[in-house]
């Protein structure tokens, strides 16, 4: 198994672009970089962990192998969505004296993606930009996602989703460039759940899930194009605090989230607001379009209240590290300028 690379520094530039949910595909491709070694870090760590008889030494024989022979393959094998969920799971398990089965690694290795999350591809283009996702409908681990994963999906419900997608994809090339292209190149997977009682979508993103966004399907394209936003947010988030500390350590204190019942803390706060930052942007873009969807000027209206109001409790947290408190200041200035009826935020 090949050494990690050097540590990653986030330049300034690329750090306050991700702040404004302006980062696009260069500051993703960092992202990236840095979830690749932070896999590699991971399968180093089982590695040594575990005994030569627990089957996972031929498997990274074969990754090594790839690596060499079949890089793209080994990139996709690295960034797998829930490689990173199951590493540390098996590290957790052979922690507590378990013995860890990695059967599924055995199988993304030699199988690929497919051999995990199912045969499903969707692929859609707009204006030469394309998006292409796996549509993972089985496998280990997707109930990561806090929600109840749909069936094994069948061809109609595939094409269902092709073209929920096909329309979103248009919403976003089109009226929301800057993030179509971050999810371009950060996104992989779509797993489909299923709705929460009474029919009402959910979506998630998991923390330990680079690339995976999980979801109902949505009432219409740009409900979808408004989710993939959001939730690729959070992926993004999550992606740079395994780079930069934004936050202390988890504090027992607890915070009011204006979306939500229940107080916060000040880690789900932060991921809640910034994936609110582009809920703000998207409809604040949506109030623009020829005819205008008659749901923008409420829905933003709403969110840009809703998410000033968070971020100002996150800068009198005292939570926050330097870094994080430069981010939080940056989305601030984000939402102030947008609050008038022109311009982009």
């Amino acid at each position: 198994m090949p050494a990690p690379p050097t540590a990653h520094v986030v330049a300034p530039a690329t750090f306050d672009a991700l702040a404004r949910a302006r980062g696009g595909a260069p500051a993703v491709a960092e992202l990236l970089r840095g979830q690749l070694s932070k896999r590699l870090l991971l399968t180093v760590a089982v590695r040594r962990s575990l005994p030569a008889d627990a089957g996972f030494d031929e498997a990274c024989r074969r990754l090594d192998r790839m690596r060499r022979d079949a890089p793209e393959g080994w990139r996709a094998t690295m960034l797998h969505p829930y490689l990173d969920e199951g590493l540390a799971r098996a590290l957790a398990e052979h922690a507590h004296g378990a013995r860890p089965d990695l059967d599924w690694f055995g199988e993304l290795v030699h199988g690929g993606p497919a051999a995990l999350s199912g045969p499903h591809l969707l692929a859609t283009e707009c204006d030469g930009l394309v998006l292409r996702l796996r549509l993972a409908d089985r496998g280990p681990f997707r109930t990561v996602h806090g929600h109840r994963p749909a069936d094994p999906q069948t061809d109609d419900e595939v094409r269902h989703w092709q073209r929920l997608l096909d329309g979103a994809w248009q919403v976003l090339v089109r009226r929301h460039p800057w993030h179509a292209e971050a999810v371009a190149a950060g996104l992989s997977t779509l797993v489909p759940l299923r709705p929460a009682p009474g029919g009402t979508s959910v979506s998630s993103a998991a923390r330990r899930a680079f690339g995976a966004v999980a979801l109902s399907p949505p009432a219409d394209p740009v409900l979808l194009a408004l989710t993939l936003v959001h939730e690729f947010l959070h992926i993004q988030l999550g992606a740079l605090l395994d780079l930069v500390p934004l936050h202390g350590p988890v504090s027992a204190a607890r915070y009011h989230a204006p979306w939500r019942p229940d107080p916060r803390p000040l880690d789900a706060l932060l991921q809640g607001t910034y994936a609110h930052l582009g809920v703000c942007d998207f409809w604040h873009t949506e109030r623009d379009t020829d005819p205008p969807d008659p749901r923008a000027a409420r829905e933003h209206a709403t969110w840009h209240g809703y998410t000033r109001g968070a971020v100002d409790t996150l800068l009198g947290s005292g939570e926050l590290l330097p870094a994080g408190r430069r981010f939080t200041e940056v989305m601030r200035r984000v939402l102030t300028r947008s609050e008038g009826d022109t311009g982009q935020p």
